[in-house]
C-alpha cells in the first residue's frame, strides 16, 4: 500500500466502481463560466462542482471518486467539473482559495464545501444528507 493510499484510503476499497471500466458509465459534465448558471444554479437537483486544474496532484486524487459520483447518483444529483484556470470568473465568485475545491448547490445556493482531498464517504455523506433536507 501506498503512502497515499495509507493516509486517504485505497481507491478500490473506498469507492464503489473504481475498478469498473464501462463506456457506457454517467460521467461529470464539464461546465465552464459561460454556461454554470443554467447548468449549476438553475438545476432542480442537488448540483456539486469540482473545481479543478490539471495541473493540480490533488485534484487528480479525486477525480476517481467524482467520477463514482456521476455514477452513483446519476439523475438524481448533477454532477460538474470545472477547469479554474480556463474558467477563473466562478471560482472567483466563490472565494476559491485552493483546490480542489468541490461546491454543492441547492436551489441555487452554495450550501456546503469540501476542500482538499477527501474519502469517497465523505462525499457520500454529504451528498446523502442534502438530499434528505
Amino acid at each position: 500500500m501506498s503512502f497515499i493510499d495509507n493516509i486517504f484510503g485505497s481507491k478500490k476499497a473506498d469507492t464503489p466502481a473504481a475498478t469498473k471500466a464501462d463506456p457506457n458509465r454517467p460521467k461529470p459534465i464539464h461546465v465552464t463560466d459561460a454556461d454554470f448558471e443554467k447548468t449549476i444554479l438553475q438545476s432542480d437537483k442537488l448540483a456539486i462542482v469540482d473545481l479543478w486544474a490539471d495541473w493540480c496532484r490533488p485534484c487528480h486524487m479525486i477525480a476517481p471518486t467524482i467520477e463514482d459520483l456521476a455514477a452513483e447518483y446519476a439523475g438524481r444529483v448533477v454532477v460538474a467539473k470545472l477547469n479554474v484556470d480556463e474558467n477563473p470568473s466562478t471560482p472567483g465568485k466563490y472565494g476559491i482559495m485552493g483546490i480542489p475545491t468541490v461546491l454543492f448547490f441547492k436551489n441555487g445556493k452554495e450550501v456546503d464545501r469540501i476542500v482538499g482531498v477527501q474519502r469517497y464517504p465523505a462525499f457520500v455523506n454529504r451528498i446523502e444528507r442534502l438530499l434528505e433536507s
